[in-house]
């Protein structure tokens, strides 16, 4: 844990915990966005892709999965490719509930992990450490386990932003955000399968969720955008070192 968290929970630590409990309080619950789960979409060469994670993940914010994350990255990559596709998602998650669910899952072959996970626990009490060893260990998971060649991971995003969030609690979980971001960098950098997107989730006018937490289909676009460019870009230097 840094010194500024410490001293910001040592100072602050009552405001925080009455602004946590009311935001959760007054925050309207979105569902998740309605429609199919998996498919194959598209022609061409086949790949199998998973979007796992949390409620950004299972497109909250967004009506129909068409307009959500994994909607959205099909359609990209379904220019090139035939997609067989798979979204594992669920509103809540954190990473220790995410490795508990694949855990429950038989094992399959994928060709690339899209994944986005981390907003749960920042608002927990899980130090940074302790969080990149989780993501480690979901990172092995789906290599070991559902045999993933590409992993991409999503950034946290911008929570010094999130108009849902009263300061200090706001500028408190966005300084947390980006340490974790900061580790996530790094474990990334040190994978050669690993690809962290550098998408900047930052809410404009009109882009996220009414709730002012969730991303709305305008950030999920670019989200996407910036994902497929990473799995196409991964997907021509593999096919390069196969000739």
């Amino acid at each position: 844990m840094s010194k500024t968290e410490t001293l910001a929970k040592i100072v602050l630590g009552p405001v925080l915990l009455m602004q946590g409990m009311y935001t959760r309080r007054v925050t309207p619950k979105l569902p998740e966005a309605e429609g199919e789960r998996e498919g194959v979409s598209g022609v061409g060469e086949e790949l199998r892709v998973l979007i796992l994670g949390d409620s950004a993940a299972a497109g909250v914010g967004a009506s129909t999965q068409a307009e959500a994350l994994s909607g959205q990255l099909v359609s990209r990559l379904a220019t090139d490719h035939q997609v067989f596709w798979k979204l594992w998602a669920r509103s809540g998650l954190d990473s220790q509930a995410l490795l508990d669910l694949l855990a429950q899952r038989a094992p399959e072959r994928f060709d690339v992990a899209l994944l986005s996970i981390g907003v749960n626990d920042v608002t927990s009490q899980l130090s940074a450490e302790q969080w990149i060893a989780l993501q480690q260990r979901l990172m092995d998971v789906l290599r070991d386990q559902f045999a993933v060649k590409q992993i991409i991971l999503s950034p946290l995003p911008p929570m010094h932003l999130f108009p849902a969030l009263p300061q200090p609690l706001r500028w408190y979980l966005g300084n947390r955000a980006a340490r974790f971001n900061t580790r996530l960098a790094g474990l990334a950098a040190g994978n050669d399968h690993c690809t962290m997107l550098t998408t900047r989730l930052a809410p404009v006018a009109g882009s996220m969720a009414r709730d002012g937490f969730h991303p709305g289909p305008a950030i999920y676009s670019v989200w996407a955008d910036d994902a497929a460019r990473a799995i196409a870009r991964r997907c021509r230097a593999s096919a390069s070192d196969k000739v």
